[in-house]
Protein backbone atom coordinates (compact mmCIF):
# COMPACT_ATOMS: atom_id res chain seq x y z
CA UNK A 1 0.00 0.00 0.00
CA UNK A 2 1.21 3.47 -0.88
CA UNK A 3 1.95 6.44 1.33
CA UNK A 4 -1.18 8.55 2.00
CA UNK A 5 -1.52 11.96 0.32
CA UNK A 6 -2.59 13.56 3.61
CA UNK A 7 -0.83 12.50 6.79
CA UNK A 8 -2.30 14.94 9.31
CA UNK A 9 -5.30 17.15 9.90
CA UNK A 10 -4.35 20.06 12.14
CA UNK A 11 -6.82 22.36 13.88
CA UNK A 12 -5.92 25.92 14.87
CA UNK A 13 -8.48 26.75 17.52
CA UNK A 14 -7.49 30.41 17.46
CA UNK A 15 -9.30 30.55 14.12
CA UNK A 16 -12.57 29.31 15.68
CA UNK A 17 -14.86 31.85 17.32
CA UNK A 18 -15.10 31.66 21.09
CA UNK A 19 -18.85 31.07 21.07
CA UNK A 20 -18.77 28.40 18.36
CA UNK A 21 -20.62 25.15 19.00
CA UNK A 22 -17.49 23.39 17.76
CA UNK A 23 -15.86 24.10 21.11
CA UNK A 24 -18.64 22.12 22.81
CA UNK A 25 -18.02 18.87 20.91
CA UNK A 26 -16.01 16.69 23.33
CA UNK A 27 -14.08 14.73 20.70
CA UNK A 28 -13.00 17.87 18.87
CA UNK A 29 -12.55 20.59 21.46
CA UNK A 30 -9.12 19.50 22.73
CA UNK A 31 -7.91 18.02 19.45
CA UNK A 32 -5.15 19.79 17.57
CA UNK A 33 -3.84 16.98 15.37
CA UNK A 34 -5.45 13.94 13.77
CA UNK A 35 -3.01 11.57 12.08
CA UNK A 36 -3.95 9.65 8.94
CA UNK A 37 -1.48 6.80 8.93
CA UNK A 38 -3.20 4.32 6.63
CA UNK A 39 -4.60 4.46 3.09
CA UNK A 40 -8.05 3.94 4.66
CA UNK A 41 -9.04 5.81 7.81
CA UNK A 42 -12.49 5.39 9.34
CA UNK A 43 -14.12 7.94 11.62
CA UNK A 44 -16.48 6.03 13.92
CA UNK A 45 -18.68 6.94 16.85
CA UNK A 46 -22.16 7.97 17.89
CA UNK A 47 -24.25 10.64 16.16
CA UNK A 48 -23.20 14.16 17.08
CA UNK A 49 -19.63 13.31 18.06
CA UNK A 50 -18.04 15.36 15.27
CA UNK A 51 -17.15 12.72 12.67
CA UNK A 52 -18.89 14.36 9.73
CA UNK A 53 -17.92 17.81 10.94
CA UNK A 54 -14.23 16.98 10.82
CA UNK A 55 -14.55 15.07 7.55
CA UNK A 56 -16.39 17.97 5.93
CA UNK A 57 -13.81 20.48 7.16
CA UNK A 58 -10.94 18.39 5.79
CA UNK A 59 -12.69 17.90 2.45
CA UNK A 60 -13.41 21.62 2.07
CA UNK A 61 -9.86 22.50 3.13
CA UNK A 62 -8.64 20.11 0.43
CA UNK A 63 -10.62 22.05 -2.17
CA UNK A 64 -13.91 20.19 -2.50
CA UNK A 65 -17.34 21.78 -2.63
CA UNK A 66 -19.00 21.54 0.84
CA UNK A 67 -21.95 19.70 -0.70
CA UNK A 68 -19.78 17.16 -2.48
CA UNK A 69 -18.60 16.19 -5.93
CA UNK A 70 -15.25 16.61 -7.61
CA UNK A 71 -13.09 19.69 -7.25
CA UNK A 72 -14.77 20.98 -10.40
CA UNK A 73 -18.14 21.25 -8.67
CA UNK A 74 -18.75 24.85 -7.64
CA UNK A 75 -22.34 25.37 -6.52
CA UNK A 76 -24.24 26.08 -3.34
CA UNK A 77 -27.84 25.31 -2.45
CA UNK A 78 -27.52 25.90 1.29
CA UNK A 79 -24.38 26.81 3.23
CA UNK A 80 -24.67 24.45 6.18
CA UNK A 81 -21.00 23.62 6.65
CA UNK A 82 -19.23 24.77 9.78
CA UNK A 83 -16.42 27.27 10.12
CA UNK A 84 -14.01 24.50 11.10
CA UNK A 85 -12.54 24.25 7.60
CA UNK A 86 -11.00 27.71 8.02
CA UNK A 87 -9.13 26.42 11.08
CA UNK A 88 -7.94 23.23 9.38
CA UNK A 89 -4.52 22.75 7.82
CA UNK A 90 -3.82 19.55 5.91
CA UNK A 91 -0.28 18.25 6.18
CA UNK A 92 0.38 16.57 2.86
CA UNK A 93 3.05 14.15 1.70
CA UNK A 94 5.10 14.77 -1.48
CA UNK A 95 2.79 12.40 -3.38
CA UNK A 96 0.21 14.13 -5.57
CA UNK A 97 -3.33 12.83 -6.00
CA UNK A 98 -4.53 12.72 -9.60
CA UNK A 99 -8.23 12.19 -8.83
CA UNK A 100 -10.66 12.86 -6.01
CA UNK A 101 -14.25 13.01 -4.84
CA UNK A 102 -16.25 14.08 -1.79
CA UNK A 103 -19.26 11.78 -1.45
CA UNK A 104 -21.67 13.20 1.08
CA UNK A 105 -24.88 11.22 1.56
CA UNK A 106 -27.08 14.02 2.89
CA UNK A 107 -26.48 16.39 -0.02
CA UNK A 108 -26.01 13.95 -2.88
CA UNK A 109 -29.34 14.99 -4.45
CA UNK A 110 -27.87 18.47 -4.95
CA UNK A 111 -24.72 17.03 -6.49
CA UNK A 112 -26.79 14.91 -8.86
CA UNK A 113 -28.73 18.00 -9.95
CA UNK A 114 -25.53 19.98 -10.50
CA UNK A 115 -24.04 17.11 -12.49
CA UNK A 116 -26.94 17.33 -14.94
CA UNK A 117 -26.20 21.00 -15.54
CA UNK A 118 -22.46 20.49 -15.90
CA UNK A 119 -22.95 17.66 -18.38
CA UNK A 120 -24.79 20.01 -20.76
CA UNK A 121 -21.49 21.73 -21.56
CA UNK A 122 -19.19 20.87 -24.46
CA UNK A 123 -18.11 17.24 -24.29
CA UNK A 124 -20.32 16.56 -21.28
CA UNK A 125 -21.56 13.01 -20.71
CA UNK A 126 -24.54 12.94 -18.34
CA UNK A 127 -24.52 10.30 -15.61
CA UNK A 128 -28.31 10.56 -15.09
CA UNK A 129 -28.03 10.01 -11.34
CA UNK A 130 -31.65 11.10 -10.83
CA UNK A 131 -32.81 8.28 -13.09
CA UNK A 132 -31.20 5.70 -10.80
CA UNK A 133 -32.09 4.60 -7.31
CA UNK A 134 -30.17 6.25 -4.50
CA UNK A 135 -27.97 3.20 -4.05
CA UNK A 136 -27.40 2.73 -7.78
CA UNK A 137 -26.36 6.36 -8.14
CA UNK A 138 -23.85 6.01 -5.28
CA UNK A 139 -22.28 2.99 -6.95
CA UNK A 140 -22.30 4.80 -10.31
CA UNK A 141 -20.21 7.54 -8.69
CA UNK A 142 -17.65 4.97 -7.53
CA UNK A 143 -17.41 3.52 -11.03
CA UNK A 144 -17.15 6.90 -12.72
CA UNK A 145 -14.94 8.82 -10.29
CA UNK A 146 -13.00 6.43 -8.03
CA UNK A 147 -9.56 5.70 -9.43
CA UNK A 148 -6.09 4.83 -8.24
CA UNK A 149 -3.96 7.73 -6.98
CA UNK A 150 -7.10 9.50 -5.81
CA UNK A 151 -8.05 11.29 -2.59
CA UNK A 152 -11.56 10.44 -1.42
CA UNK A 153 -13.70 11.69 1.45
CA UNK A 154 -16.88 9.66 2.10
CA UNK A 155 -19.52 10.73 4.59
CA UNK A 156 -21.81 7.84 5.60
CA UNK A 157 -21.78 6.18 2.15
CA UNK A 158 -23.76 3.25 3.56
CA UNK A 159 -26.84 5.49 3.84
CA UNK A 160 -28.12 4.39 0.42
CA UNK A 161 -26.56 0.94 0.21
CA UNK A 162 -27.91 -2.48 1.10
CA UNK A 163 -25.51 -4.79 2.97
CA UNK A 164 -24.71 -6.52 -0.32
CA UNK A 165 -23.95 -3.22 -2.03
CA UNK A 166 -21.77 -2.21 0.90
CA UNK A 167 -19.65 -5.25 0.06
CA UNK A 168 -19.53 -3.97 -3.52
CA UNK A 169 -18.28 -0.63 -2.21
CA UNK A 170 -15.62 -2.40 -0.13
CA UNK A 171 -14.42 -4.16 -3.27
CA UNK A 172 -14.21 -0.86 -5.16
CA UNK A 173 -12.32 0.78 -2.30
CA UNK A 174 -9.86 -2.10 -2.22
CA UNK A 175 -9.28 -1.90 -5.98
CA UNK A 176 -8.46 1.80 -5.68
CA UNK A 177 -6.25 1.36 -2.61
CA UNK A 178 -4.18 -1.22 -4.48
CA UNK A 179 -3.59 1.48 -7.08
CA UNK A 180 -2.51 4.12 -4.58
CA UNK A 181 -5.73 5.80 -3.45
CA UNK A 182 -6.47 7.19 0.01
CA UNK A 183 -9.87 7.21 1.74
CA UNK A 184 -11.18 9.01 4.80
CA UNK A 185 -14.63 7.65 5.66
CA UNK A 186 -17.14 8.60 8.35
CA UNK A 187 -19.42 5.61 8.88
CA UNK A 188 -21.66 3.61 11.20
CA UNK A 189 -21.47 0.49 9.05
CA UNK A 190 -19.92 -2.59 10.69
CA UNK A 191 -19.45 -3.95 7.16
CA UNK A 192 -17.36 -1.03 5.93
CA UNK A 193 -15.45 -0.77 9.21
CA UNK A 194 -14.19 -4.31 8.66
CA UNK A 195 -11.90 -3.25 5.82
CA UNK A 196 -8.54 -4.98 6.49
CA UNK A 197 -5.61 -2.90 7.75
CA UNK A 198 -7.66 0.29 8.00
CA UNK A 199 -7.27 2.56 11.01
CA UNK A 200 -10.43 3.26 12.95
CA UNK A 201 -10.55 6.52 14.90
CA UNK A 202 -13.30 6.49 17.49
CA UNK A 203 -15.02 9.78 18.39
CA UNK A 204 -16.21 9.92 22.00
CA UNK A 205 -14.71 12.03 24.80
CA UNK A 206 -11.67 12.28 22.54
CA UNK A 207 -10.46 10.94 19.22
CA UNK A 208 -8.45 7.78 19.60
CA UNK A 209 -7.61 4.60 17.66
CA UNK A 210 -10.04 1.76 18.18
CA UNK A 211 -10.08 -1.94 17.33
CA UNK A 212 -12.86 -3.09 15.04
CA UNK A 213 -14.34 -5.34 17.73
CA UNK A 214 -14.49 -2.39 20.14
CA UNK A 215 -16.57 -0.12 17.92
CA UNK A 216 -20.19 0.45 18.94
CA UNK A 217 -21.28 -0.45 15.41
CA UNK A 218 -19.79 -3.91 15.68
CA UNK A 219 -20.68 -4.61 19.32
CA UNK A 220 -24.33 -3.56 19.04
CA UNK A 221 -24.87 -5.32 15.71
CA UNK A 222 -23.27 -8.51 17.03
CA UNK A 223 -25.29 -8.36 20.23
CA UNK A 224 -28.55 -7.84 18.33
CA UNK A 225 -27.95 -10.58 15.78
CA UNK A 226 -26.95 -13.09 18.46
CA UNK A 227 -29.73 -12.29 20.93
CA UNK A 228 -32.46 -10.51 18.98
CA UNK A 229 -35.51 -11.75 20.89
CA UNK A 230 -34.17 -10.88 24.33
CA UNK A 231 -33.05 -7.41 23.26
CA UNK A 232 -36.36 -6.61 21.59
CA UNK A 233 -38.28 -7.85 24.62
CA UNK A 234 -36.18 -5.73 26.93
CA UNK A 235 -36.41 -2.70 24.63
CA UNK A 236 -40.18 -2.80 24.28
CA UNK A 237 -40.74 -3.59 27.94
CA UNK A 238 -39.02 -0.36 28.84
Amino acid sequence: MSTPFIREIRINWDAVSEDSYLRQIPALKDTETVSLRKPVTFLAGENGTGKSTLLEAAAVAYGFNPEGGTKNYAFSTHDSHSELWRAVTLVKTPAKAMHGYFLRAESFYNVATAEEEYSKGPGGIPAHYHEKSHGESFLAVTEQHFRGRGMYFLDEPEAALSPQRQLTLLLRINECVKEGAQFVIATHSPILLAYPEAEILNFADRIEPCAYEDTDSYRITRMFVNDRERILHQLFSE
